[in-house]
């Protein structure tokens, strides 16, 4: 479906704090995407990353590779230096994270700061040193603080510290824009960021143990349906809200960033609308044809109280905004999940 190369990445545009606009200059058009630029994602065989693959070759860049990471392992310093020098990406959008739940994050805080914030400097500082043209973050909501005025505009980033759940994930990848406005600042280093909110969609995990909110009901429903089961769990009250990007849109975004966002500023992509947690499950159960009970367990943790994000800027900045609708969003991943994942599971 998409190109896959053993050893490669994809160029991401490298974060900082200037005011990003629309490459207009002679200068900028000298390095502007062309068919033949060679692009590396990192993570680009992932859930995001997958389908920016396929988003990058829809728009014609024939030469964009991504690696595994037993290939290159991100976190060293010389899994990193080998993957520029063997991959030579002129462009590079950096996916690659290690990333959870609310479960995941409370029992693995160290290692999602760790494992996030290495790749993370690894990669920008040898990037640099290396020659790559540009290179694009793609940063995370977990970075704006617990309390937030919604929806969340680009200027609230610094404003408060992350929702406790998962501020360590949140803070290692906020610092990856510290360090792209120091590298712009001082050694005139190409680097841009976006932040995505939550996102869903087909090759979503859906894995019990590290799943977001969306796959994680996705499994439980559809598991209760074919088990005959009347009631399934569900963390938390329900009370918190939430925003969900499919994932199709988001690639679009990730690659209209990647040709025409300019400084270091923080660019958010998002569905623009919120939905409460407790709407959103009984919407699945819908889809997936449950209708026993949903028991809300309140011991659990909603996680940051409200989440939506001020997408305006991505669309005066390089035209893009999302066009899926939550309903046919959530019908595609579980149809995906019934098709591609239920038939290795057991259902008892």
């Amino acid at each position: 479906m998409f190109p896959y190369h053993p050893a490669g990445v994809k160029a991401l545009p490298l974060l900082d704090f200037g005011a990003p606009r629309v490459r207009n200059s002679a200068a900028m058009k000298t390095r502007m995407i062309t068919p033949d630029t060679r692009i590396v994602v990192t993570g680009g065989s992932g859930f995001l990353g997958r389908h920016v693959m396929a988003a990058l070759e829809q728009r014609g860049w024939r030469n964009a590779v991504t690696f595994r990471s037993a290939e290159y392992d991100l976190t060293r310093e010389d899994g990193v230096r080998a993957m520029l020098a063997d991959l030579r990406p002129e462009m590079v959008i950096h996916l690659a994270a290690t990333v959870g739940g609310i479960g995941a994050n409370r029992r693995y805080p160290g290692t999602y700061y760790f494992r996030n914030l290495q790749m993370g400097a690894l990669l920008l500082e040898h990037a640099r040193l290396q020659g790559v043209k540009r290179l694009l973050s793609v940063g995370t909501i977990c970075s704006y603080p617990k309390v937030t005025p919604v929806p969340f505009r680009e200027e609230e980033l610094w404003n408060g510290y992350p929702e406790e759940t998962n501020a360590p994930y949140g803070l290692a990848k906020k610092m990856l824009l510290v360090q792209s406005q120091a590298y712009r600042q001082e050694f005139g280093f190409d680097g841009v960021n976006v932040l995505c909110v939550n996102l869903y969609g087909p090759y979503d995990n859906f894995d019990p143990e590290s799943s977001h909110v969306i796959p994680a009901l996705v499994r439980k429903c559809v598991e209760a349906v074919e088990s005959g089961a009347k009631e399934i769990e569900v963390w938390g009250t329900g009370s918190a809200t939430r925003e969900f990007l499919y994932v199709e849109d988001a690639a679009r975004g990730i690659a209209a960033a990647l040709e025409n966002l300019e400084g270091s500023d923080p660019v958010n992509l998002g569905a623009g609308f919120e939905i409460s947690i407790r709407d959103l499950a009984e919407r699945i159960a819908k889809h997936a044809g449950f209708t026993g009970r949903l028991a809300w367990d309140s011991t659990k943790p909603d996680g940051q109280p409200r989440r939506s994000l001020d997408t305006s800027r991505a669309e005066s900045l390089f035209g893009w905004r999302a066009t899926t609708t939550f309903d046919e969003g959530l019908a595609r991943t579980v149809a995906h999940f019934r098709e591609h994942v239920a038939p290795a599971l057991r259902f008892d």
